[in-house]
């Protein structure tokens, strides 16, 4: 289990603590009322959807030898109102990739993690819960 703990530092302005000692700011941009100190939580999703969808090829094309050392990814965020309603994923891969390697390549990105629960093929479950203190 992984625990991540946001703690208000002012306004919209959260200092997010996660497992392993690692510390981000989330905040909202001043347009939404925020101090625009850090990224908002959508877009910290798209970065989460970025970050896991190249460690995943990474990972992939490690384990078959294939040269990835310059991968990138983008990732496009759509909102419906403040709902991220659809991600874009570019991937921008070495062009000495083969054919095949690039469609695997494509394959293997859409089964990250991140791509998954968003899809919600895991079974991901939210429960809410209240604590008083």
């Amino acid at each position: 289990m992984a625990r991540v703990i946001a703690r208000r530092r002012n306004g919209y302005t959260h200092d997010v603590e996660i497992d392993g000692g690692h510390t981000v700011v989330i905040d909202e941009p001043a347009a939404a009322g925020g101090n625009d100190e850090g990224p908002s939580p959508t877009r910290m999703v798209g970065a989460g959807l970025a970050a896991c969808t190249a460690i995943t090829m990474e990972m992939y094309a490690a384990l078959k030898k294939w040269p990835l050392e310059d991968v990138e990814v983008e990732v496009e965020i759509s909102y419906q109102g403040p709902v991220p309603n659809c991600f874009t994923v570019t991937l921008r891969l070495p062009k000495e990739l083969s054919e095949e390697q690039v469609e695997r390549l494509k394959v293997i990105a859409g089964k990250c993690p991140v791509h998954r629960a968003l899809r919600n093929e895991t079974g991901v479950s939210i429960t809410d819960r209240v604590e008083l203190v």
